[in-house]
């Protein structure tokens, strides 16, 4: 970028198309305050965008859907490698601040990723400038933006009783108790067979993060009556409860009142309560695939997914995997998982091994819990063709254990600590993970547990007998007391 040009980065973007300039203005001015709504305009302006590449290119758009118009333009070659990369990526970012909460973004990460597909759409113009215009790209400078603050918004919210403002202020609200969530889930991750040390930090965290619920769902609220976004978020926070009591009647009566006005994620929602059944909503095939198929036609990826659910339960694996298929490619994560299972099975598709551990891997790094303890597994016994880092299986295993209580994991990496597996031999870790396994355990699983346990309390007593060190007396007693029955804490969920 040119620091000394006449040009603002705005009057860039305007030079190149009037029509992305809204769009793009929206995205930078609420990138710092409100990162979630500042993504969801860099997906809108990319979807403009590929109706500005296409148009006059006798390309007619048969899908709403915004991957199927990327690889339409790629099919077709009207834009280039480069281009089909930076509209995926920009595709991405957006898809990950709809739900930022399904990517376990911290609120630095989310904050960083709005402001980096910033930059990303300013190359991505400069790169397509002279194949779009005609000409190379004028030089230009960034302004920094006057940005939509968060005083900004509450004072159009409260004094100018402003809904559009109302709903901004709860998703901002909403986006802090997630991430406060979070740090809570953090805590808990620290305090294996030391819940008592951790246990007032974790009570912080979480009062915090219930008071800061509360208050997205106050905005929500009053915002609901004249804005369908914030009725489908307002619907969400009865649902879960966010003032205390849940009301799943009411939360879904909503939710479906915003569908009928057109919000993308209430007919997603509403089309998985008609798949799976609900309070309000008996199961209803023909019901769900009409709600999910509106879904996905709006770039709902969750919406994808289920209808490739909904296919699968009706054995048209076809189908199933084309919807799965298109959910994963678009990011989704718990798809991605799902397109490795049929891929490594031939569900629908050709068996293909190789590409299964690809798209495993793909979920686990985007924090899908079954996907990266799968990846952990394979890993730790060397099974893919993707290397066997053991310090990330360690990673894996841990968020898996941090967000999803699973103890399958916390067995894994017991074993994994007690065996050595990582490059160190710890037993008071190992003996935590076990402590922890049996307080969450169902009976197969503690069935699995015992033997594990006596083995490693022998070895515990073994090593006991013959150390002189005592650093390392020190330790095994402390593995000592977590095997013993009192070092066995009472199951909290």
């Amino acid at each position: 970028m040119g620091t000394g040009a006449e040009l603002l980065d705005s009057e860039f973007i305007q030079g190149f198309s009037a029509s992305l300039l809204d769009d793009y203005l929206n995205a930078k001015n609420y990138v710092q305050d409100v990162p979630t709504q500042s993504l969801l305009h860099i997906r809108s302006f990319t979807h403009r965008l590929t109706e500005l590449l296409g148009q006059d290119k006798a390309v007619s758009f048969t899908s709403p859907n915004l991957y199927d118009r990327i690889e339409l333009l790629n099919q077709k070659r009207l834009i280039d490698v480069k281009t089909t990369r930076a509209l995926h990526r920009l595709r991405g970012d957006g898809n990950r601040g709809a739900h930022p909460e399904k990517y376990h973004l911290t609120q630095e990460q989310l904050l960083a990723l709005a402001q980096k597909a910033i930059k990303d759409v300013l190359a991505l113009i400069e790169h397509l400038y002279p194949k779009v215009i005609g000409r190379a790209a004028p030089a230009y400078r960034y302004q920094a933006s006057d940005a939509v603050t968060i005083k900004d918004l509450c004072y159009r919210a409260v004094m100018e009783d402003d809904p559009k403002a109302q709903y901004l202020v709860g998703i901002s609200f909403k986006t802090k108790a997630l991430m406060l969530k979070e740090q809570e889930l953090a805590l808990v991750d620290q305090s294996y067979g030391n819940e008592d040390e951790n246990g007032p930090a974790v009570k912080e965290v979480a009062q915090k993060a219930s008071d800061t619920f509360t208050k997205a769902a106050y905005w929500f609220a009053l915002a609901a009556p004249n804005h369908s976004d914030a009725l489908y978020e307002h619907g969400v926070g009865l649902i879960h409860g966010y003032q205390g009591q849940a009301d799943a009647i009411q939360g879904e009566a909503a939710i479906a009142k915003a569908a009928e006005a057109g919000v993308v994620n209430a007919m997603a929602l509403l089309g998985y309560f008609y798949l799976v059944g609900s309070e309000s909503f008996k199961p209803d095939l023909a019901q769900a695939k009409h709600y999910l198929q509106l879904a996905a036609e709006g770039e709902q990826t969750e919406a994808m997914a289920n209808l490739g659910v909904l296919y699968y339960q009706t054995k048209d694996l076809t189908q199933a995997y084309h919807f799965i298929n298109k959910a994963a490619q678009a990011g989704y994560p718990h798809a991605q998982y799902h397109l490795a299972l049929m891929l490594a099975n031939g569900d629908g598709c050709k068996r293909d091994p190789i590409v299964s551990e690809y798209w495993m891997a793909e979920a686990a790094e985007q924090g899908q819990l079954d996907a990266m303890l799968t990846r952990a597994q394979h890993m730790l016994n060397d099974e893919s063709g993707l290397g066997g880092d053991v310090s990330q299986a360690e990673r894996y295993l841990r968020e898996v254990i941090k967000y999803g209580h699973s103890v399958p994991a916390m067995i894994e990496l017991s074993m994994a600590l007690a065996d050595g597996i990582l490059g160190r031999i710890d037993v008071v870790g190992s003996a935590a993970l076990l402590n922890l396994a049996r307080r969450h355990a169902n009976a197969k699983e503690a069935e699995i547990i015992e033997p594990l346990w006596q083995s490693l309390a022998l070895q515990v007593d073994t090593v006991l007998e013959m150390t002189q060190d005592p650093g390392e007396i020190q330790t095994l007693k402390r593995a000592k007391t977590l095997l013993s029955a009192k070092g066995v804490l009472t199951f909290r969920d």
